[in-house]
C-alpha cells in the first residue's frame, strides 16, 4: 500500500544519558532522565524546548507528555502519545506516531523517548508475588509462567523442535552484539567480549535460554526528534529520512495467553509486510539491521520473519560472521543492542540506526544507505521502522 508519510519526515537529533547495570543510577530520578535524553537529543538537532510541541512513548512509560512538557517549560503541547500495549514491541510505532503527527500538522516537532530507572522500580524483568492475576497471566502464573524467560523459554524449545535449530547457532547472535560493544564506549559491556565458548558455558536461566542468550536489565534513557523532512533541511545534523513504518500484530497474537496459532513467531509477519510495502524497499535492500533482543531465538524468528532468510534457516544465516561488522553480509546491532550496550526497552536501536544512516556509528557499515529497526519481537503488539540517508 502506498504510505503518504514516506520520506516526509527525519529523525534530526538523537540523545541518551550514560547506560548503567540496573539500580547503577542513584543521583536522578526516571523522570530526569527521561528530561536529559530529551534535552540532549534537542540540542544535538540545535533545536530548543521553545520549538518542542510533542512527545511519543510506548510500554506506558512512566512519564507523561504533559508532565515532561511542564518540566521542560513547552510553550504549547499538541501532541501526546504513550502506547500502552506491546511491550518492546511499541519502540518504532512511538516514531511512527510521532511521523503522522509531523506530516498530518498534528505537531511541529516530536520527542520520541524511552527512561529506565531499575533502582527507582525495581527490576524490569523480575516477577513479583501478587493475591490475584488477571486477563492472559491468569492462565500461566499458575503453572510458573510468571517472568519474560519462562514465557519465551518455551516458544524456543519449540523452535528449536520444530527446525533444528541449536543453541549454540543462538549464540552467535550475542557474540556478534558482544563484538560489537567492544567499539562503542557507551556500552555497559564494553570491555566484556565473549566467545562461542563462554556462551555455551553460561548459566542456564530457563531451559533452553542461557544467560547470554537475554537481554540486559539497566538504567538509562534515550531520545530521538522527529521533525518534518522541510524543516530538517535548515537544522544541524545530516536528516535521517523515516522511509516507512508499521505497527500492529496477526490473528490472535496475545502472548500471555498462549493461544495463538503462530506460536513459534516474532510478531512481524504482516508487520514486515507493511512495512517493506510502504517503504518500497525489500530485505535485498537493507544494509543494516538493528534487531530488538529480548531473548535471541526470537531475534532470530525476527530475522526470518523480516525475510532475511527463510523460516527455519535463522540458525545457519547467523553463522559464519555474516551478521557481524566489518565483513558481515548484515551487521545486526552494531552499538551492542540490548545484550551488551543496554536494555533501554529496545530505544538505543533507533538512536544506532540514526547514527549508521549518518555515518557515525563506532561500527560504521561502509556507504550503509538503509537501515531496518525492528522493535521487540515475540510481543503481542509489533513495530518496524525503515530509516534512509
Amino acid at each position: 500500500m502506498a504510505w503518504e508519510a514516506r520520506d516526509k519526515a527525519c529523525i534530526v537529533g538523537i540523545g541518551e544519558t550514560e547506560y548503567t547495570k540496573w539500580g547503577g543510577i542513584k543521583d536522578r530520578s526516571e523522570f530526569q532522565l527521561a528530561c536529559e535524553a530529551i534535552l540532549k537529543a534537542l540540542d544535538d538537532a540545535g533545536l530548543t524546548t521553545d520549538e518542542l510541541d510533542g512527545f511519543s512513548s510506548y510500554s506506558s512509560d512512566r512519564n507523561s507528555g504533559v508532565d515532561l512538557a511542564a518540566a521542560l517549560g513547552v510553550p504549547q503541547l499538541r501532541f501526546a502519545s504513550i502506547l500502552t500495549m506491546g511491550g518492546g514491541g511499541g519502540g518504532a510505532a512511538a516514531i511512527m506516531n510521532a511521523v503522522l503527527a509531523v506530516t498530518t500538522g498534528t505537531a511541529n516537532v516530536v520527542a520520541c523517548y524511552r527512561s529506565l530507572c531499575q533502582g527507582q522500580f525495581g527490576r524490569f524483568g523480575q516477577s513479583r508475588a501478587a493475591g490475584a492475576v488477571a486477563g492472559g497471566p491468569a492462565f500461566t502464573a499458575p503453572f510458573g509462567l510468571m517472568s519474560p524467560p519462562g514465557s519465551y523459554g518455551i516458544r524456543a524449545r519449540r523452535y528449536m523442535h520444530e527446525y533444528g535449530i541449536t543453541s549454540e547457532q543462538f549464540g552467535h547472535i550475542s557474540v556478534a552484539s558482544y563484538k560489537h560493544a567492544q567499539t562503542n564506549p557507551r556500552a555497559v559491556m564494553y570491555g566484556r567480549p565473549i566467545t562461542l565458548k563462554d556462551h555455551q558455558e553460561s548459566r542456564i536461566i530457563v531451559d533452553p535460554l542461557h544467560l547470554f542468550d537475554c537481554c540486559q536489565e539497566n538504567d538509562g534513557a534515550a531520545a530521538v526528534i522527529v521533525t518534518s523532512a522541510e524543516r530538517a533541511k535548515n537544522l544541524k545534523q545530516r536528516p535521517v529520512y523515516i522511509m516507512g513504518a508499521a505497527q500492529g500484530s496477526g490473528f490472535r497474537s496475545q502472548v500471555a495467553a498462549g493461544n495463538r496459532p503462530d506460536f513459534v513467531s516474532s510478531t512481524f509477519t504482516t508487520v514486515a509486510k507493511d512495512l517493506y510495502d510502504r517503504a518500497g524497499v525489500g530485505p535485498k535492500d537493507i544494509d543494516v539491521a538493528q534487531i530488538y533482543e529480548n531473548f535471541t531465538p526470537m531475534s532470530m524468528m525476527s530475522i526470518e520473519e523480516h525475510g532475511f532468510c527463510k523460516r527455519g534457516e535463522g540458525g545457519a544465516f547467523v553463522e559464519n560472521g555474516r551478521i557481524e561488522w566489518p565483513d558481515g553480509e548484515l551487521p545486526i546491532n552494531t552499538s551492542g543492542g540490548n545484550l551488551a550496550e543496554a536494555y533501554i526497552h529496545g530505544f538505543e536501536l533507533y538512536t544506532e540506526g540514526a547514527r549508521q544512516m549518518r555515518g557515525t556509528s563506532t561500527c560504521q557499515v561502509e556507504n550503509a544507505q538503509i537501515c531496518l529497526c525492528a522493535a521487540g519481537p515475540g510481543t503481542e503488539y509489533a513495530s518496524d521502522v525503515i530509516l534512509r540517508r
